[in-house]
């Protein structure tokens, strides 16, 4: 059974993922997952991510970053913001800082997915799609 929401769907099982300290995760590979993913690494959340498979089977594999030699994950809390059935809408001016700045919004902009800081600095507004810190 596929989710209708793959945002969400990426989230619970990285949220998972990291909960049992999982080295890497897979998620279905989409345009959205893969634009998430990116952001993800070039903030330094994940370690890397690779596209596996071919057509519709293809999935995402994503290698989660720890720290320390206990494991902590550098990912504490995933938090879902703009869900299908009520979505979050804010102007560059009002985009919401993420515990002051530690952790990142993740914004679906006219230019593409970005964090919250990159859309504020372009002067643009969008969709909030989730917290990160």
């Amino acid at each position: 059974m596929a989710s209708t929401d793959t945002i969400s769907d990426m989230l619970t099982r990285i949220r998972n993922a990291c909960a049992v300290r999982h080295s890497t995760t897979q998620v279905p590979t989409t345009k959205m997952t893969l634009s998430i993913a990116k952001v993800l690494k070039s903030e330094g959340f994940i370690e890397d991510y690779a596209e596996t498979g071919e057509g519709i089977s293809r999935t995402l594999v994503l290698t989660l970053k720890y720290k320390g030699k206990t494991r902590q994950p550098l990912i504490n809390t995933l938090q879902r913001v703009s869900k299908p059935g009520l979505r979050v809408y804010a102007p560059s001016k009002k985009i919401p800082r993420v515990l002051g700045g530690i952790g990142i919004a993740i914004v679906s902009t006219s230019h593409g997915i970005m964090t919250d800081r990159e859309a504020r600095r372009q002067g643009i507004g969008g969709e909030i799609l989730c917290y990160i810190w």
